[in-house]
């Protein structure tokens, strides 16, 4: 099962507009009522990445096939989904079952537009998903504790695995994310083997109108003075102009994109956000018939980046001939590359690096 970001808030926030703009879909249902969307939405979504335009330029290929990230549209959260209020079962389930979050907020007033909560305000709305979550987290942990202490009785290299289920219980009662703690720490360890919602990394989005677009108003100030003070992560967009841009072919995006004087759509920056938060990394392959993407786990070794490609390729793994990217686009060549001496050749304990292009060596 592909690594997947979950899109979740509050109702009427804009989750299901923005997932129908990331998917250029209408797969989910954009209503101005509670719960319009029941079961989740899943999209594959290509990850942006002008590098392959530049290889493919190279050699002279005109298919390209990019990297490609999950996203899950889940239904909205109310007060007391902890309970089973609204559809909090099921929706904190849905959660469970993806990889990390992107958690939107709606950051501007319209009165056509209802807010479960009367009014906007992103940080309560924010307070109320983590309060939800933590509630959620402190049910399971409540069972783990009692079954951690009934085994620690009779093993005591368990005790120790007890004592962090106590400083999880502690800070969730406090209101804190199971995240707080480093990801290496035994409480981590025991939060991700009880799929606790809490250890998932969080991705901000603040949902603006049109009008916030390059200068955010207080409320999406808010959220990233939160991602900044949380050492996490926030982004800005407005899902009525992202829903604009997906209707465009790429050219007239792009010039859309400069009119409002904006490098990069807020999607495109959501979409790299979730792809890096999923702990993903890519490589790159180029030829004569195609220059495409790779996704690998930071930190895999080449056989295993060989086996994305194929099986067969990391089985009969000999060497992989790498050169970085920036070297390509710099000499343009592989004869250029050779005579520079830039063209490494590595073996099976090799780390994979964000960029590498490869061509890998195996025997049949």
């Amino acid at each position: 099962m592909a690594l997947s970001c979950g899109i979740v808030g509050l109702p009427n926030v804009g989750k299901s507009t923005i997932f129908n703009a990331l998917t250029r879909s209408a797969n989910a249902l954009a209503a101005n009522y509670p719960f319009a969307t029941i079961e989740p939405n899943i999209g594959e979504v290509p990850v942006p990445d002008d590098r392959l335009k530049v290889l493919a330029e190279i050699f002279g290929t005109t298919r390209i096939v990019y990297a490609s990230t999950r996203f899950v549209d889940i239904a909205g959260l109310v007060r007391g989904a902890s309970k089973g209020e609204g559809l909090g079962n099921a929706f904190l389930s849905h959660i469970r079952e993806t990889d990390a979050i992107a958690m939107v907020v709606r950051c501007f007033e319209d009165p056509n537009v209802t807010h479960v909560e009367g009014a906007p305000d992103p940080i309560r709305d924010i307070d109320i998903i983590g309060i939800e979550m933590a509630l959620a987290d402190l049910a399971t942990m409540a069972k783990r504790h009692e079954r951690l202490s009934r085994e620690a009785r009779a093993d005591v290299k368990l005790r120790p695995m007890l004592a962090a289920a106590d400083r999880l219980i502690a800070e969730l009662e406090a209101g804190r994310p199971a995240r707080v703690f480093g990801p290496t720490s035994l409480e981590a360890e025991l939060a991700r083997e009880s799929f606790l919602l809490t250890i998932k990394p969080v991705i901000y989005v603040a949902n603006v109108d049109e009008g916030q677009i390059g200068t955010p108003g207080l409320m999406a100030q808010t959220v990233l003075k939160r991602a900044e003070e949380e050492h996490g992560q926030a982004i800005v967009l407005s899902g009525k102009i992202e829903s604009e841009l997906a209707g465009l072919s790429d050219e007239e995006a792009r010039e859309f994109c400069e009119e409002l004087g904006i490098a990069r759509s807020g999607l495109d920056q959501l979409i790299l956000s979730a792809y890096n938060t999923l702990g993903l990394m890519t490589f790159l392959t180029a030829g004569p018939k195609e220059a495409r993407a790779w996704t690998v786990e930071r930190g895999s070794k080449a056989p295993h980046a060989a086996g994305k490609i194929h099986s067969d390729i990391e089985r009969g793994f000999i060497r992989a001939e790498v050169v970085s990217y920036e070297d390509y686009a710099r000499l343009r060549s592989l004869d250029a590359i050779r005579s520079a001496g830039l063209l490494r050749s590595e073996g099976k304990e090799y780390v994979m690096q964000e960029g590498d292009v490869v061509e890998f060596l195996f025997k049949v």
